[in-house]
């Protein structure tokens, strides 16, 4: 049986646990072959982010073409795109019709809190970006950055659904508020993600896992999403597979010491 092709459009990360090395090794756990086109360099750890180096919006557009001149890609998800140029770049193929489905993960910050995007990022997603977006995945941060509020201001779900729907009326079919910081936040046992579209509200719960190795959970639920979208599932279920795939790969790692900060997920089962 032959594989499909994804694509993600997102930044290195040297230390393998977040960017294009987690998209990869998702599609990779789907049995899914990986494409890319990289956005930015990092000199990146567990620890933080210590350097940075965008790559120029036309060689990003000349990456992605040259994918898919080449393959026939089911879906496509971006991640870091580092600059406001790489966004309206990125935008522009989306509005040509160049992607069979979109997920578009709007990295704004690191993890660390190490900001990951230039000045007028959040413009260039809010008006260029989403609007063709089949389905966005902020985490609360990025959201209340998106929805033009501040993060401490949400102190429930009910909150959580106000961002969505402000983020929605940007454009995108869903829009997916991720919990995993709010239950941080509120030292809450279970981490619930809000989705909300024009068909209303749906909850995906889940038990929230006590580990200090959850780098890159973001990047990996959208590119579990899109390979989801991409093998015709629809969206919700899409995002329950890539829920319980994050979930199973925080869990089988929750014990792992690969570097001195916060680690990687276990993409691909080695603990199970």
């Amino acid at each position: 049986m032959q594989p499909f092709t994804a694509l993600t459009i997102a930044g290195s990360d040297s230390g393998g646990g977040a960017g294009i090395q987690a998209d990869l090794r998702t599609f990779s756990a789907f049995e899914v072959h990986g494409t890319c086109a990289v956005t930015a360099v990092t000199a990146q750890n567990t620890i933080g982010v210590q350097a940075i180096a965008a790559i120029d919006a036309d060689l990003v557009v000349a990456q992605v073409r040259s994918v898919l001149d080449d393959f026939d890609v089911a879906a496509v998800k971006t991640g870091m795109l580092a600059q406001p140029s790489t966004v309206e770049a990125v935008a522009e193929l989306a509005r040509a019709n160049e992607f069979s489905h979109l997920v578009v993960d709007p990295v704004l910050v690191s993890s660390t809190g190490h900001l990951l995007m230039s000045v007028g990022g959040v413009r260039a997603y809010r008006d260029a970006l989403l609007p063709y977006a089949d389905v966005v995945t902020p985490n609360l941060h990025e959201a209340a950055a998106l929805a033009g509020t501040e993060v401490g201001d949400v102190h429930d779900e009910d909150d959580m659904v106000n961002l969505a729907r402000v983020i929605l009326a940007l454009g995108p079919r869903y829009v997916l508020v991720k919990g995993g910081h709010f239950a941080a936040m509120t030292h809450a046992d279970r981490a619930p993600d809000v989705m909300v579209s024009a068909e209303g509200v749906t909850v995906f719960d889940a038990v929230r896992v006590d580990t200090d190795n959850d780098h890159g959970t973001g990047c990996s639920l959208s590119a579990a999403l899109a390979v989801g979208l991409g093998l015709g599932r629809g969206v919700e279920d899409a995002t329950r597979d890539a829920k319980s795939f994050v979930l199973a790969a925080l869990t089988s790692a929750r014990t792992w010491r690969l570097g001195h900060g916060r680690g990687p997920i276990d993409h691909l089962g080695w603990n199970t």
